[in-house]
């Protein structure tokens, strides 16, 4: 999937992560184990971290089961317009 530049001048307005930050973040995806309980928390742990975001324990749990079982919508570009 290719995205826009334009998709990640809306993204960076709406989030403050800019491009290479999310390039980064995508390599590291490409490389772990996404079933892997303890990757999926460490990289939730990082994006909230990037995101200026705390997140409890019980919605990290709920990310981590909707991952695990394939319940994350796979089209990013209808969530920022």
């Amino acid at each position: 999937m290719k995205f826009s530049d334009d998709f990640f001048k809306k993204v960076e307005k709406k989030t403050n992560v800019n491009k290479d930050t999310i390039l980064s973040l995508a390599k590291k995806i490409q490389n772990q184990d996404m079933q892997n309980e303890d990757n999926l928390r460490d990289l939730i742990s990082e994006i909230s971290g990037i995101a200026g975001k705390k997140i409890t324990k019980e919605k990290e749990d709920k990310i981590v089961g909707a991952i695990k079982n394939n319940k994350v919508p796979t089209d990013f570009s209808k969530f920022v317009k």
